[in-house]
């Protein structure tokens, strides 16, 4: 069998989906491995230390062309997609729920894609948990991003010539990367506290020496599930949480944001208004700014000064730190890949709980049961607003948020 690591092609993507570490391991189970030349460049692994570790280099069309299963950190584009053979298996963060003409298109040549990003939360899958290994690179590069751009430290000093107090960090959902941007900011000396929909998330979040921050820690307790998830809070609830947020933010320093609902637009959680009462030289950073953004100011790719806040909005945050982000990335790959390989062959159980969550097409078809629904249903005609029919309002912050890695 062929695998095969082409090139990461879209703009800003600095991650590679193996590591010389991980094609070792690949041409134990039975692979001949073919990396695309400098595909590990901007991850410092170099072309010769995957020679090294056994893989052949060659040109993007050269290293696709015949593979029986690719390796790609993003969706390919449509010209890196035409070069894959059909019956190939595409392994990547695909974005399953925002690239329905890609997933029609997978189906059309015959590819067999699997999406790593719906990779089921149970015990088995947590090696191959991709959203895990990114979200938690990127709330530690979260805090430092937005430490450098304070103008001021985080950690409490005393000297002679007097004390300088230790900045307020607050973050804002407490999933995998809300809590290791909790534990990043304490390492380095801040005050933090932290904020979620789930009252079960309080417990680690003090469990990190953070504070919690609730209007009534009794109605979410109250509203939790037997799992752990929350129910959708009443509009009172909602209303004097908001209110309790925007006091506690008048007082903060640095602000993560990392409340994201997969398929949906991320919820807002900071408005104008609420950025207006920060003090001035405070900095928010938006993980979620890519999904439309917590913060109502925030821009991808920019950073905007408003009101004397700067909010931060770089698109992948794990991809700043590239290195860690791809080895990390590549042996989630590789121990999916150990589950549909046996015996140096393919050996796909599309009945394991694991395959069925993350394979979105088969045989020339969408399989996966969301989008194969979507795919299957006819397009409802728009219908012809009234005159008079105000716009729909967009998403005013009444929505909870959900964490990070939900």
């Amino acid at each position: 069998m062929k695998l095969a690591v082409p090139a990461e092609t879209r703009d800003g993507e600095t991650r590679v989906a193996a590591s010389p570490e991980t094609v070792k391991k690949l041409i134990g189970l039975g692979f001949d491995v073919a990396v695309q030349k400098g595909a590990g460049a901007a991850s410092a692994m170099t072309d010769a230390a995957y020679e090294a570790a056994g893989a052949t280099l060659g040109t993007a069309a050269t290293v696709v062309g015949d593979a029986d299963i690719v390796l790609k950190v993003r969706a390919p584009s449509d010209a890196e997609r035409k070069r894959i053979k059909a019956g190939a298996a595409l392994i990547g963060i695909l974005d399953a729920y925002n690239d329905a003409d890609g997933l029609k298109a997978y189906a059309a040549g015959g590819i067999n894609a699997f999406a790593m990003e719906l990779a089921p939360r149970i015990t088995r899958a947590q090696s191959m948990d991709v959203l895990s290994s990114q979200s938690n690179l990127a709330g530690y590069k979260a805090v430092l991003d937005g430490s450098a751009e304070i103008g001021s430290a985080l950690p409490m000093m005393m000297t002679a010539a007097g004390t300088v107090p230790a900045a307020r960090c607050f973050v804002m959902g407490a999933g995998v990367a809300g809590l290791q941007a909790i534990a990043t900011a304490r390492r380095l000396g801040a005050i933090v506290s932290a904020t979620d929909v789930r009252y079960a998330a309080k417990e680690q979040v003090e469990s990190l020496g953070a504070t919690f921050v609730s209007v009534d820690e009794e109605v979410m307790k109250a509203a939790e599930t037997e799992g752990g998830y929350a129910k959708e809070m009443g509009e009172d609830f909602q209303r004097r949480q908001r209110e309790h947020v925007t006091e506690h933010l008048k007082k903060q320093n640095l602000v993560i944001l990392t409340a994201l609902i997969p398929g949906r637009q991320a919820p807002t959680l900071v408005t104008e208004e609420m950025v207006k009462g920060m003090p001035p030289g405070s900095v928010i950073v938006d993980l979620a700014v890519e999904q439309g953004g917590n913060c109502e100011l925030s821009k991808p790719g920019e950073i905007v000064e408003a009101h004397g806040v700067k909010i931060l909005g770089h698109r992948n945050v794990p991809g700043r730190l590239p290195a860690n982000a791809s080895a990390l990335y590549a042996k989630n790959l590789l121990n999916f890949v150990q589950l549909i390989v046996a015996d140096g062959a393919l050996a796909i159980d599309w009945d394991d709980e694991i395959v069925k969550g993350v394979a979105l097409t088969r045989d020339g078809k969408i399989i996966h049961p969301r989008f194969a629904e979507e795919a299957a249903a006819p397009a409802e005609p728009e219908a012809e607003p009234e005159p008079d029919e105000a716009p729909a309002a967009a998403n005013d912050g009444d929505e909870p948020a959900a964490s990070d890695d939900e």
